[in-house]
């Protein structure tokens, strides 16, 4: 028999936690808020007559669901008759990807549970990329799908899929639907779930004759999950002992990640900072989480982290993490991560502690609250004189900040540098704005050259790297906040996986903006075969430029855009301006950049942070003596 792997044990864990008893956390409705009552906060409703589809139209209404992203199919097709009269909106998607992905960037942008809807077999089967890819970050959706009637289940019926067996390994948790009775407890249990704890992706599955059948309809219903108690306030012996190695260490950093942003902890974590003077560090998922102008922020840790991040990380003697992972991308060669570090890990889901990275001191518990104890408990350290003097510490990572900042080389060939592209766009729009970006050497430089002051102003894949994110995770943030400028970050190679939601967006009214970095190439793949495959170029061209297939302009015009082209930084500030003064359709600016740009610094997959690159073929230099 196959042993199981730490990342198996782990996932086991995380869905043992998902079996449980509304312990009475959070409110599914309220956003990024850590404690509230055990059922959903909603209103009392009279028993009444209705099939399963109106109970579950009817437990959505309930739930405060104001939107819903789906298509319709047979299997699913019953609940679309009551929502016809329903107060929940349903936008009509082009693909059910972007279903899922629109409902992700929805919970992202407003802390509420996200919803999408599907058919049964292929419909559902659409779902997975987006179910994984929240269930990698973390993000609260709760997925609704149509099976085939009992009786065919398992006969390889038309339509038919096994969802719940597919997404059992990347949900929190999946239901599938018995008998109409149990619609309103399963939608209820299926929101609490997604939105306490850990956030996570619910798939509840229905088969048609469940829809079909007549039932009783009351709310609220009583929620039955024995055992699933999140646990909110750490232990304060471990808080005591977290605060005592903070006022000890003489080379600290706090490691921030997305966690911080679920728990609503920013405001908590700039008092904790700024009390102990300790530098800051923010992974992908918490790129606003403080703000980057800040005095003690390194910057993003790992692969293309920035040099005083990177190395702050290696040379601490005590790494703080708050909801955060060990994930590879930040850690390198995990056996020579940080050596020499004492390292304190908070995070509300106990599987993540110690499963990549051995801890000192575990902390169990939500960010908000482990961080508001921990600033009482250093409080108490240091009204007690129990200090360390941090000046040696700053010296060296704001040396290194001075000599290895963030920067870019304009092309020799004269072409257009994506990075000047992106750092303008964020200079123009500002840092009201939400950023989302799709996968790979775009999505890099918007994390490098984007400026984030503000929390939840930036939405990307992290953990699961999907292209084909952006387009429908900016509609569905722009749906949830519609008073907000929402642009897109894309490249050329995700853009064409999902720009058909352009479609939905103009026909809806959701005035997205999308700035394609347009290199005519998967950009990233193309690094990588540049460094590591002797620029052996294989399939990697996709002919945006030398053919203008597809032409971007006329594309978005097709789809009932307005479409715009920008080739030379002359023209940049203007375009963009011009995209910023149209408010009342989708925009999409094609921004041709040359091919050759490289995402700088860089640490190799694989290999030792030691290792990073701050440019091609330079490697910093680090003064061992000084620490």
């Amino acid at each position: 028999m196959t042993r199981p792997t730490p990342e198996t044990l782990a996932h086991t864990a995380r869905r043992a936690r998902a079996s449980a008893d509304p312990a009475v956390d959070v409110d599914p409705a309220a956003a990024r808020t850590a404690a509230t009552p055990a059922v959903p906060a909603v209103r009392p409703s009279a028993s009444a007559q209705v099939s399963g589809a109106g109970s579950l139209v009817r437990s959505l209404e309930a739930l405060d669901v104001d939107v819903v992203f789906g298509i319709p199919g047979g299997a699913i097709l019953p609940a679309y008759d009551p929502l016809y009269d329903s107060t929940v909106r349903h936008i009509l998607v082009r693909h059910e990807q972007g279903a899922g992905h629109a409902a992700t960037g929805y919970a992202q942008a407003t802390g509420k549970v996200g919803v999408c809807m599907a058919t049964s077999g292929p419909g559902a089967t659409n779902l997975v990329t987006p179910i994984a890819d929240a269930y990698m970050d973390s993000v609260a959706m709760v997925a609704i799908t149509g099976q085939v009637a009992s009786p065919l289940i398992g006969t390889d019926g038309f339509q038919e899929a096994d969802i719940q067996g597919i997404t059992l390994p990347i949900t929190k948790h999946n239901f599938l639907v018995q008998n109409a009775e149990e619609i309103p407890r399963v939608l209820a249990e299926a929101f609490h779930l997604a939105s306490t704890g850990r956030p996570g992706p619910v798939l509840v599955d229905i088969p048609k004759d469940v829809l079909q059948a007549s039932t009783t309809f009351s709310w609220p219903p009583t929620l039955d999950l024995p055992g699933y108690r999140p646990t909110l306030h750490p232990h304060g012996k471990q808080i005591r002992e977290a605060a005592r190695l903070i006022t000890g260490a003489r080379r600290p950093v706090l490691y921030v990640g997305g966690g911080v942003l679920k728990a609503g902890a920013t405001d908590g974590l700039r008092r904790l900072a700024e009390l102990t003077g300790i530098p800051v560090v923010t992974t992908l998922m918490a790129l606003g989480a403080f703000p980057d102008s800040h005095q003690q922020h390194l910057g993003m840790p790992g692969m293309h982290g920035t040099v005083a991040a990177v190395y702050g990380l290696q040379k601490a003697d005590l790494i703080v993490a708050l909801g955060a992972r060990f994930d590879d991308r930040v850690t390198g060669k995990l056996d020579s991560f940080a050596p020499d570090a004492t390292v304190v890990h908070a995070d509300i889901d106990p599987a993540e502690i110690g499963k990549n990275r051995h801890v000192d001191v575990p902390i169990v518990g939500d960010a908000k609250h482990v961080i508001d104890e921990l600033i009482a408990a250093v409080t108490v350290e240091r009204s007690a004189g129990r200090s360390t003097d941090l000046g040696d510490w700053w010296t060296q990572l704001d040396d290194l900040r001075n000599r290895y900042p963030l920067g870019y080389d304009e092309p020799s060939d004269g072409t257009l540098s994506p990075q000047y592209v992106i750092k303008r766009l964020g200079e123009i729009v500002g840092s009201d704005a939400i950023f989302v970006a799709g996968v790979g050497q775009h999505q890099m430089w918007a994390s490098q050259f984007i400026s984030y002051e503000k929390p939840y102003t930036w939405l990307n894949s992290g953990g699961l790297g999907t292209m084909g994110y952006a387009v429908p995770a900016a509609m569905g943030a722009k749906v949830g906040k519609p008073d907000t400028v929402v642009w897109a970050v894309d490249g050329d190679g995700c853009f064409q996986m999902t720009n058909q939601e352009l479609a939905t967006c103009a026909l809806e009214g959701i005035p997205v903006k999308i700035a394609v970095i347009n290199n005519g190439n998967l950009g990233m793949v193309r690094q990588w075969q540049t460094l590591f495959y002797n620029e052996r170029y294989s399939n990697t061209e996709l002919g945006t430029h030398k053919h203008r297939i597809p032409d971007f302009v006329k594309l978005a015009e097709a789809l009932g855009c307005v479409g715009l082209r920008c080739e030379n930084a002359a023209d940049v500030d203007k375009t963009i301006a011009a995209a910023m003064e149209i408010n009342d359709a989708p925009v999409v600016i094609d921004f041709v950049v040359g091919k050759d740009a490289m995402v700088w610094p860089m640490v190799a997959a694989g290999t030792s942070n030691d290792e990073i690159m701050f440019a091609r073929g330079v490697r910093p230099t680090f003064d061992e003596d000084d620490i």
